[in-house]
């Protein structure tokens, strides 16, 4: 599967607050040592001056408004207020609700089901993956990225002993990102959930 780019325009934000909805996936929280209340992190949000500040599920996915359109500053501002309030680094990889649709649609997971030794996921990263040649396959054979669109990379997972085997440090390693991973399924609800606020 080649890299498609993504062309999505940022969603525009409520009447009377500025810039797209944005999502914001943390990386490596609710695992051993790095515990991040889900009511903590939207006071923190909001005390950072993000409007409609929300959560879903303890893995670390947040919505809001009012930050505007400077993606840097933006990342800037949330790993500080989060390094600040929960005493470690929380890497954040924002998206748009609008580029999230592209890349969901654009997977080649859309339609399948995965075979009982298989996951489907997405990882997003902080920077694009265009010069990537895939499909892009481990020594082992125990996970693949198939393509990419934009900064989001598409990877099949096969269980090894009945576990997956995390395929984001290696990605990192390549393409020089930050990035963490959601399954497909859980990236549709993500997104489904961001569209109700």
């Amino acid at each position: 599967m080649r890299t498609v780019p993504s062309d999505a325009t940022d969603a525009t934000a409520p009447a009377g607050q500025t810039g797209p909805a944005y999502i914001a996936f943390l990386r490596a929280v609710n695992v051993p040592g790095r515990k991040v209340e889900m009511a903590r992190l939207r006071e923190v949000l909001t005390q950072l001056g993000f409007m409609g500040a929300r959560t879903y599920i303890a893995s670390g996915n947040a919505f809001f408004t009012g930050a505007g359109n400077d993606r840097a500053r933006i990342v800037e501002r949330v790993e500080a207020g989060l390094a600040e309030a929960f005493g470690f680094e929380v890497p954040t990889i924002l998206r748009t609700t609008d580029e999230l649709r592209t890349e969901l649609a654009a997977s080649p997971f859309v339609g399948r089901q995965p075979a009982p030794d298989e996951r489907f996921s997405m990882v997003y990263s902080s920077g694009p993956l265009t010069d990537g040649e895939f499909p892009l396959r481990s020594a082992k054979g125990d996970w693949e990225v198939l393509g990419a669109c934009g900064a989001t990379a598409y990877v099949r997972w096969r269980l090894v002993n009945g576990r997956p085997v995390n395929p984001v440090p290696a990605i990192e390693k390549t393409f020089g990102v930050q990035a963490t991973g959601r399954f497909f399924h859980t990236s549709e609800k993500i997104l489904a959930a961001a569209g109700k606020g």
